[in-house]
């Protein structure tokens, strides 16, 4: 960050300290609200609000209680290994997806770029409720057929149902992130690999892929996340045996306030963490590659 230069005017000087001021603002706006579960997740009670002994800082007034409870809860790990188990399959297939489309419109020949583009990032704009309505008459009737005449078990055509729908939700990301990675992209590579000899499929994993992946792999990310965090279309189309992680919060809070969400929602903020930081240092691979920032 560059210093305030000696020769500045008392303007710049007010702006310099006051732009400051108000980030660290906004930011303590935006993560406090965040930060403050963490400590109440280590309440000894099953209160949510700090005890006489939280605040004093006592031993007897923190424990791991709350921990404990959601790792040998039958129901919170049943959430937790649905979500587990949706959340990659949606993401491996919102990745292909969206790889596939985001290559596909970085060609100078495809016509109506711009409309597909719109309809296929549709998914992040439309209101999340309006996709979840959709997804649930469209899916209803795909089930019907799927159980009633083709005779595929109920549970199965359910969990299909979601991560089908959680793919469809996550694939704009990667979209947008393989698009922004494609724009440094020297298309003499492939034109030399092509000219060698060499396929378009051996083209793409040995030449354009290396190349992407930081973008790849940073759409994957937030398609994990989306899927991983979303509740509302697995209200729509899930039922008691695709309880995810989410929907079992929202039950917490809904049926039966537990002290327990706080516990998981401080694991979540955690696992949002290691995944931001895993998604910058991407970045920063990927400015390298592209010959953005020196190495």
């Amino acid at each position: 960050m560059a210093a305030l230069p000696p020769y500045s005017s008392n303007a710049q000087i007010a702006w310099y300290y006051g732009f400051r001021t108000i980030c660290a603002l906004i930011f303590f706006f935006l993560v406090f609200p965040i930060m403050v579960i963490i400590p109440l997740s280590f309440n000894a009670e099953n209160f949510f609000t700090f005890t006489p002994e939280m605040l004093r800082l006592s031993p007897d007034g923190y424990s791991f209680k709350h921990y404990q409870d959601f790792f040998t809860s039958e129901a919170w790990q049943n959430a937790m290994w649905n979500s587990l188990t949706i959340a990659p399959l949606a993401t491996i297939l919102a990745t292909v997806l969206g790889t596939l489309a985001a290559i596909g419109l970085s060609q100078s020949h495809v016509p109506f770029k711009s409309v597909i583009m719109a309809i296929l990032i549709s998914p992040m704009i439309v209101p999340l409720i309006i996709s979840a309505t959709g997804m649930y008459f469209f899916y209803s009737r795909v089930g019907n057929f799927l159980v009633n005449d083709v005779g595929l078990p109920l549970d199965a055509v359910n969990f299909a149902k979601i991560v089908l729908a959680h793919a469809a939700l996550g694939t704009p990301f990667v979209i947008i992130t393989v698009t922004a990675t494609m724009v440094g992209f020297d298309r003499s590579l492939t034109r030399a690999a092509a000219s060698m000899g060499a396929n378009p499929v051996t083209t793409f994993f040995k030449v354009q892929m290396p190349l992407i992946l930081p973008g790849v792999i940073s759409g994957a990310l937030f398609a994990f996340i989306t899927s991983f965090d979303e509740v509302v279309v697995v209200l729509f189309l899930g039922t008691a045996s695709q309880k995810t992680l989410p929907w079992q919060m929202f039950i917490g809070l809904r049926e039966q306030i537990s002290p327990t969400i706080l516990a998981v929602a401080t694991i979540m903020v955690a696992l949002s963490i290691l995944l931001l930081t895993t998604l910058e240092l991407l970045r920063r691979r990927s400015e390298r590659l592209r010959g953005l920032t020196p190495s």
